[in-house]
Order: structure tokens, then C-alpha cells, then sequence
């Protein structure tokens, strides 16, 4: 990570208070392809929550410490692994972002991103035994990442969110809404765009649109996108 992003996660606010540190948080965007286009999943957020009430989101959220103690049944690309330490992380921090959006997404949708381990084993963490650890647990390498976005500092919640997409046709489980992430539906970019959705979402639909037109092969040196405010200034940049 460059002395520039390094300052950039602990940048004060126009009124000289610091603001708080961004959280690590993950989100997947899943795919599936329709009879003529490509649809994406996105749901509502209960008004409930404090950050970004009432809106259209991917699944997600902020990476819990038992994510990191997550055997994946599958590990991450090794491009994708790379793309995630060029941004700053560890491999183990990077295994933990991908399993905790892994883990919101089965929270959020009752989906689930799995595959089979070669042994039976349990979890002390329940959500783990509701996802299948007895049998099955998060398949990362069906993961890519393609877009990096720092919550404003500004804002009283803050998170330094990684994007991950993947394939529905992979997907597990049956759909279903949850408290968290309401009216669960498979919508084209251009309906998503016409929904109420926060202003990094439409960021991200643009670098989604332009990652499900090309389908890139797997590769390390692929650049991320990268979103951020600064001295009240829009950052857009790359990793």
C-alpha cells in the first residue's frame, strides 16, 4: 500500500475532527445469466440499519474476527489473491474478506458458496453450522475482485469495502429475504440503476458492467478501481 492510501484511511474531516477508522467490510455481487441479459441480485436494507437505510445493495457487510479462523473448503485464485495484497493485505486478512462475504451473503439470502471439505468438522461459530461446516465450507476460488471503495470520512460508520462477484450458477440454497437485506431480486444493470441505490453502488454498476461485458481472463497485474473522498474531493483511482 502507498504512503497516499495509507493517509487517505486516516484522514480528518473538513471540521479538523478525526474521523473514524474504516472498518474491513466485503461484498459479492452474483451473477446469473437469463434468457437475453445478465441480472444481478440486490436487495433492500432494512430501515433498521444505521448505514444506508432504505437502499439497494449487493450483499455484505463488515468482516467478523471469526472469519479469519474459517478453514475455506476452497482458497482464493492466485491472481485474486494478488490483486488483494498489491491493496494492503495479508494473505490471511485477504481469506477473511473473502469469507465474510461469503458468510453475509448466506446471512442476507440463505445462498450459499460452498463445497465440500475432505473431512466432516464442526464450528464453534453457529452461522458456520447453518452454512454446512459439518460437510461443506466457503469456496473462495470462486471469487474474483474487481472494485475497492472507502466509506467518506464524513460519515460516523465508516468501511473499507473489497467487491467480489461470482457466478449464481454455482450458488447453493434457496433465496430468501432476511431482516437484514429485504426484497431480495434479480435485476439488469439498467434496473438497478433506476433503483434507490447509494452513490458507490452506481460507481460499482459501472465497473461490474464493463467486468460482465469482457470477462477477463485471471490476472495478477489486472488493476482495481478504487473509490475515496479526500478533502471533500471524489478519489478515483487504482490499486
Amino acid at each position: 500500500m502507498t504512503t497516499e492510501k495509507k493517509r487517505s484511511v486516516a484522514e480528518s474531516r473538513t471540521d479538523g475532527s478525526k474521523a473514524p477508522r474504516p472498518k474491513d467490510a466485503a461484498t459479492l455481487i452474483l451473477y446469473r445469466q437469463s434468457s437475453k441479459n445478465t441480472e444481478i441480485l440486490m436487495g433492500e436494507r432494512s430501515g433498521r440499519h444505521s448505514f444506508m437505510p432504505n437502499t439497494y445493495v449487493f450483499p455484505g457487510g463488515r468482516v467478523d474476527a471469526s472469519d479469519g479462523r474459517i478453514p475455506p473448503a476452497r482458497d482464493l485464485r492466485d491472481d485474486v489473491m494478488a490483486r488483494l495484497i498489491r491493496g494492503g493485505c495479508t494473505p490471511a486478512r485477504a481469506r477473511a474478506l473473502a469469507v465474510a462475504a461469503i458468510r453475509e451473503t448466506f446471512e442476507e439470502t440463505g445462498l450459499r458458496l460452498a463445497e465440500t471439505y475432505p473431512a466432516p468438522r464442526r464450528s464453534r461459530v453457529a452461522i458456520w453450522n447453518d452454512f454446512g461446516t459439518t460437510t461443506c465450507g466457503p469456496d473462495l476460488s470462486k471469487l474474483d475482485y474487481i472494485v475497492r471503495a472507502v466509506t467518506p470520512p464524513s460519515r460516523k460508520k465508516r468501511f473499507n469495502t473489497r467487491f467480489f462477484v461470482a457466478d449464481a450458477e454455482t450458488l447453493e440454497g434457496t433465496m430468501k429475504d432476511s431482516s437484514e437485506l429485504l426484497d431480495l431480486r434479480w435485476v439488469t444493470i439498467p434496473q438497478a440503476l433506476n433503483l434507490d441505490i447509494p452513490l458507490i453502488t452506481e460507481n460499482v454498476l459501472g465497473h461490474l458492467d464493463t467486468f460482465l461485458k469482457t470477462r477477463p481472463e485471471p490476472d495478477a497485474n489486472r488493476p482495481v478501481p478504487m473509490f475515496q473522498m479526500r478533502h471533500g474531493k471524489r478519489i478515483f483511482a487504482e490499486e
